[in-house]
């Protein structure tokens, strides 16, 4: 008798159901995730982050867009290291979600180097190839290929901070020589990216208080080589005593857009504040 031959198993994503989530809350960001026999794309837009890492052409090619674009919408040339920074600051906050939103939603924290992301700037799509990851002793995913079975809560965050230190150790060799700023500042940044990227989104989940507690927890000052803390605060409304209280923080780093355009600073700047900040919350509330 004829044995059939046995199909390989389909692929099982630990992060797929992270990353479909983060498609329905946030549009302007698609994740698709590659087996791990497909070629990460290239051309037509895409750039990898180990292209980026290495500083060469492609990254002039991806700062040329934040060049032309700072040109075509303020009227004005932003200095080259303003340009450098804009381009980490939009490529750092995407590629953060990465890691944040698996480790926020389902506790899984996947090991993206360099070299596993692609992104298309333009259609805010990333292309990612999650090889290994980490959980929790009670994550069904604990039985999957890649799986890495860690004991508690601490001990995944140990593995964010690690998973994203891999990957931004990489791109921030690339982006620093740019942007003119030590290892400390270009640190902070990413420390920043990290908090203020997964904030939006849970904001956007519903699900900001416990975003603001986990961030927290996930950035205490503490944990090298990143610089700041999370940092929450809260001000309170200006319609009555005891009224609307609205959260903020204050970026451990500045982006030096005000140098392109001095009224329009980021609501967390160090720059903006206490009173332009509630202002600005109640009128979007």
């Amino acid at each position: 008798m004829t044995v059939p031959a046995l199909l390989p198993a389909p692929f099982a994503s630990p992060v797929a159901a992270s990353y479909a989530r983060l498609g329905e809350v946030f549009s302007g960001l698609r994740i698709e995730e590659l087996g791990q026999d497909e070629r990460s794309p290239r051309g037509g837009g895409w750039v990898g982050a180990d292209e980026l890492a290495a500083g060469g052409a492609a990254l002039d090619a991806f700062l040329a867009w934040d060049n032309a674009q700072v040109l075509r919408d303020y009227g004005r040339q932003a200095r080259p290291d303003v340009v450098a920074g804009l381009g980490l600051h939009r490529y750092a906050w995407s590629a953060c979600l990465l890691v944040t939103v698996p480790w926020f939603l389902h506790r899984r924290v996947p090991r993206l180097p360099a070299r596993n992301v692609a992104f298309q700037r333009v259609l805010g799509r990333l292309a990612v190839r999650v090889e290994s990851f980490a959980c929790l002793p009670d994550d069904p995913a604990a039985a999957l290929p890649g799986a890495r079975v860690v004991p508690d809560e601490e001990a995944l965050r140990t593995e964010v901070r690690a998973s994203l230190a891999e990957h931004f150790e990489d791109v921030l060799a690339g982006f620093g020589p740019r942007m003119r700023r030590g290892k400390r500042a270009l640190w902070g940044m990413t420390t920043d990216e990290i908090v203020e990227g997964l904030w939006y989104i849970a904001a956007l989940l519903g699900e900001e208080q416990r975003a603001m507690e986990q961030l927290e927890l996930l950035m205490p000052g503490t944990a090298k080589p990143y610089v700041g803390t999370a940092g929450f605060r809260e001000l309170a409304g200006s319609d009555a005593v005891g009224g609307t209280l609205h959260s903020t923080r204050d970026r451990a780093t500045c982006c030096f857009f005000y140098t392109v355009r001095p009224e329009d600073t980021c609501m967390t700047c160090p720059r903006t504040c206490d009173a332009e900040r509630v202002r600005r919350l109640a009128s979007t509330a």
